[in-house]
């Protein structure tokens, strides 16, 4: 390590290390790999793609990609003008107007992999596409790296699609959840309707630029899909666009991985994935084998009229993805309410509203040890949690940003004030809050402060508030037990009928 330092330099031997994937100080001809392709301009075909034998006969499906770049000024940094940064930092992200690749046409049997593994799935019943191979113990993936690892398998197929949007996708995240999930919406004899989720994200930058980060909150989609997989009859993939805010970028800016990183977050109006219409062959033979119709010379597909589709059985699509978020995040068997919605439940319902506040997305990652992440992944996944939120109380999470349009908004008063009495108690990174459906806060603790309080010894925790339960065996689930029970004991004179 020492030598490799004298030898290349901080800012070299950063880049060293983001191509050294197994850490050993040499480069093999895999990782050499993306020098290679950057100083030949010429890819070779990777093996799973040689594994793909096109058939002649075969359908293909033509896909366009629409894209609108991140609006800088929705980034909170835009607000100082986004002093002390560097141009150079940003330059990934400026510089990304368009899509890599406006249109593909590909093989439609490429999308066999999103067939479920079995015939006999009911709808609703996820599977993953690409397991996620992190999680709380495992840890997250190196921020100091700038071209993807050659795909394998199913990946092959998602990498394909998000390059049309950047040549860089990683279609695994750095965090947990990663991967990608996917449900029946709906069947038929010859049909499928697969919804799916995918975790991805975009390297913005090379060398000699520091990495940045582009991290949509979810992919999200659906497929038509024959049952043999050789016919599409429609797919979008798309970047869900309905909140305020729906991208974390993070970029590093020193040569190590240990460097500080910038966190931010903004909104990308649109990056979608949308079939063209049907997949259709390039040629027709009749049962002699002698050709009946083949694709015009001039590219013109051959026209078909496509028999409709007589669907036996089907869920809505909220439903649908309902259940594939649940399967990338389990705390999410609580439903967990937009902000204003909560509020109006916990009034019909008589139920204390436990509100979790955000600098960020809870997809999104947050460098800090206390973030939602870290709450998700433990305390918010475990049973007992689970079991008592739904009998006690209508969960909601909100954005600070939200919060502080809706606070400014006098359209509302009293939403104005709902917002207002939750920033008033708000603590950078994540405050967790049980109020009454009034909006009066009886209870609340940061989520710095409760994993510090967890990671004590019992014996030295004064408050009796925050006191461990011998029931469980994880201090982190006793003491948010502990927290939402506060909370209820202090609601009791408000809430008596």
């Amino acid at each position: 390590q020492e030598l490799a330092l004298k030898s290349l330099g901080n800012e070299g031997l950063f880049l060293f290390s983001s191509l050294d994937t197994n850490k050993d100080l040499y480069l093999s001809p895999e990782e050499f790999k993306p020098i290679a392709e950057k100083l030949t301009g010429v890819a070779p075909v990777s093996e799973s793609e040689e594994e793909e034998t096109p058939d002649p006969d075969g359908e293909t499906l033509s896909i366009v990609a629409k894209f609108q770049p991140l609006l800088m000024e929705t980034m909170t940094k835009s607000k100082d003008g986004f002093l002390g940064i560097s141009h150079v930092a940003l330059s990934g992200l400026r510089n990304w107007t368009a899509p890599a690749a406006p249109m593909s046409v590909l093989l439609a049997r490429q999308f066999k992999a999103f067939l479920p593994p079995k015939d006999n799935l009911d709808l609703g019943d996820p599977w993953w596409i690409i397991p996620s191979e992190l999680n709380i113990f495992t840890g997250y993936l190196s921020n100091n790296r700038f071209y993807p690892p050659p795909p394998k398998g199913k990946e092959v197929l998602i990498h394909r699609l998000l390059s049309m949007f950047h040549p860089r996708p990683f279609v695994r995240t750095r965090f947990a959840p990663q991967g990608a999930v996917a449900c029946l919406q709906a069947s038929s004899s010859f049909y499928y309707t697969i919804a799916f989720r995918i975790h991805a994200e975009f390297q913005l930058n090379e060398p000699p630029n520091f990495p940045f980060w582009f991290s949509p909150g979810q992919f999200t989609g659906y497929i038509v899909l024959s049952k043999d997989s050789s016919h599409v009859r429609d797919f979008r993939l798309f970047v869900p666009n309905n909140r305020s805010l729906n991208v974390d970028m993070e970029w590093l800016y020193g040569a190590s991985e240990s460097s500080n990183m910038e966190v931010d977050i903004g909104y990308l109006p649109q990056m979608e994935l949308e079939s063209t219409g049907p997949s259709v062959p390039s040629v027709i033979h009749d049962e002699d084998g002698k050709v009946l119709a083949s694709k015009d010379p001039s590219g013109e597909p051959i026209q078909f009229v496509f028999e409709e589709i007589t669907w036996q059985q089907q869920i809505p699509w909220q439903e649908a993805a309902h259940r594939l978020e649940v399967a990338m995040y389990p705390f999410k068997k609580v439903s967990y309410l937009p902000f204003t919605e909560a509020f109006e439940r916990a009034q019909a319902e008589k139920k204390l509203v436990h509100s979790i506040l955000l600098w960020a997305k809870p997809p999104v990652p947050l460098p800090v040890p206390g973030s939602g992440r870290t709450l998700r992944e433990t305390v918010l996944e475990s049973s007992p949690i689970l079991t008592l939120l739904n009998e006690s109380f209508i969960s909601s999470w909100s954005l600070v940003k939200e919060l502080e349009e809706l606070q400014s908004n006098r359209e509302n008063e009293f939403h104005s004030k709902l917002a207002k009495l939750h920033l008033e108690k708000y603590n950078f990174p994540v405050e967790m809050i049980i109020c009454l459906p009034n909006g009066t806060v009886i209870h609340h603790i940061n989520a710095n402060y409760f994993l510090d309080i967890t990671s004590m010894k019992p014996e030295d925790v004064e408050s009796s508030i925050f006191s461990f339960s011998t029931n469980f065996e994880d201090p982190s689930t006793a003491t948010y037990l502990q927290f939402l029970k506060e909370g209820l004991h202090r609601a009791k004179p408000y809430l008596q009928p």
